[in-house]
């Protein structure tokens, strides 16, 4: 299993995350990656050490994720992580598709080169984490990176509904695209996608896009032989 900890996640914005936030945010990665399982139930406590910080801000943060509906409250127990439908899958992406295809491409038109190459760390960041095997740092640094270049078209109500319908989304494939060593290819995407927005080629920026969010269907969220639905 990958790698378990608290990153630095920055968010858009100048405000610093406080650090229920910041353990939201690992746990929502966590449980994106599938590495929390759908019908399983932890504890606060369990959760705190196994991220490495306490439990009340993990307590808080679950209660948040709990408004989100991503997980349920357990009385005594803790929280269970709720499942996601192959339908809903499928929703979840098409809407995606709908949303950012067409918005990132249109950046290759009007986006600052500066504000795209701000974004190149965050992408290389993305290959690291791919290469090292950390699905909870990958998935953070993929949160961050679409969510930048959608920010760049200037429509913060677009951000919105991307980050939660990304929030709502499960990417069980990941684990078994690391073993087999093609996380690393699909990392490396969102330099291509830089590259094209920086040539100003549209055309090419939507085909990558297609192509990158296919992966999200048709790779990541694959179904898994011992899921629990």
């Amino acid at each position: 299993m990958a790698p378990q900890h608290t990153p630095a996640l920055p968010v858009l914005g100048s405000r610093k995350p406080s650090h229920r936030e910041r353990v939201a945010d690992a746990l929502r990665a966590a449980l994106i990656a599938g590495e929390l399982r759908p019908g399983e139930v932890y504890s606060a406590p369990g959760l705190a050490a196994r991220f490495g910080v306490s439990a009340t801000p993990v307590r808080e943060a679950m209660l948040d994720l709990a408004k989100e509906g991503l997980v349920d409250t357990v009385p005594n127990k803790g929280f269970r992580v709720t499942a996601v439908s192959e339908q809903q899958l499928d929703e979840y992406t098409h809407i995606r598709a709908l949303i950012e295809i067409p918005t990132t491409a249109e950046l290759a038109r009007t986006a600052d080169p500066v504000a795209l190459e701000a974004l190149r760390p965050v992408a290389r960041e993305i290959v690291t984490s791919a290469a090292a095997g950390d699905l909870i740092a990958y998935v953070e640094a993929d949160l961050r990176f679409h969510l930048g270049l959608l920010a760049l078209a200037g429509n913060g109500h677009l951000v919105d509904v991307v980050r939660d319908l990304r929030r709502r989304s499960r990417l069980y494939g990941l684990t078994a695209l690391v073993e087999q060593g093609r996380l690393e290819a699909s990392a490396e995407e969102h330099l291509e996608i830089l590259d094209a927005l920086l040539a100003r080629d549209e055309k090419a920026v939507r085909a990558v896009m297609t192509r990158h969010l296919g992966h999200v269907r048709g790779l990541w969220a694959a179904p898994r032989t011992d899921r629990e639905d």
